[in-house]
């Protein structure tokens, strides 16, 4: 059976013709698939980078240009201790070893998140990540890792009332593009595309800001199931919709 059941070809005139430029995935059902298999979580987690090194491969070969995933959000550290340690120590590990993968496939990495509760030997490696590949300008792939959007908009809010009460700016002056420059995300284009694996249909606090007209596609493929065909019919799919923007 070939890697995938859709021409490349198509797939990549898809893509072009849909203005998709930047997908976000919700990375749902790492627990669930190990659960069904009687294997520890962290089995499933682990199976998840697999999927996740598909994705970025699959994004730079047709063409997608920025790539957010949901690792580990804000209310992920009501989980178990065991758990939580584990995706951070999964987090570091995984940085290091794809490191090659992202400098020979001309992959940037982009960390958005509250980094002040991460450990100092992750946050160093988060930085590491970033610095080494800053000048990469393939597919950028955009981790949110101790990422929530309600606290992500409360921080920009607070930025700017903080800027307001300095006198730098006017706030007759704030506009959704200034909001914007105060997000984690400033420099990153908007998702066209937003993908949840594990057939739950809810953003999570998920890029709330960002994801206003995005297109929502749910599969009930848990995400170590979801490979290179998944993300195709994904898009295919995004390119039946009509995009109104609320006209």
């Amino acid at each position: 059976m070939p890697d995938t059941l859709f021409k490349l070809e198509d797939i990549k005139n898809t893509v072009k013709e849909s203005n998709l430029n930047h997908i976000a995935i919700i990375m749902d059902g790492n627990r669930r698939w190990a659960k069904q298999r009687m294997l520890p979580s962290a089995a499933g987690h682990k199976k998840g980078v697999e999927s996740l090194r598909t994705a970025i491969k699959a994004c730079k070969k047709f063409g997608i240009k920025y790539l957010t995933v949901y690792a580990f959000s804000t209310e992920n550290w009501k989980r178990e201790k065991t758990e939580v340690d584990f995706l951070m120590e999964l987090l570091a590990k995984t940085i290091v070893n794809e490191l090659p993968l992202f400098q020979e496939n001309n992959i940037r990495l982009m960390f958005i998140g509250n980094r002040n509760q991460l450990k100092d030997d992750l946050k160093n490696i988060l930085n590491y990540g970033e610095e080494q590949t800053k000048n990469n300008d393939g597919v950028t792939l955009i981790i949110a890792f101790n990422y929530g959007a309600r606290s992500e908009i409360v921080n920009a809010v607070k930025q700017i009332a903080e800027n307001v009460k300095n006198g730098f700016i006017d706030i007759f002056d704030i506009t959704e593009d200034m909001f914007s420059q105060y997000l984690y995300t400033a420099e990153i284009p908007v998702p066209e595309l937003v993908i949840r694996t594990g057939g739950e249909l809810r953003l999570s606090n998920f890029l709330l800001w960002q994801c206003a007209y995005a297109e929502f596609y749910s599969t009930e493929k848990y995400w170590p199931d979801f490979d290179e065909n998944s993300l195709c019919e994904a898009i295919f799919e995004f390119s039946k919709r009509k995009r109104r923007f609320g006209k």
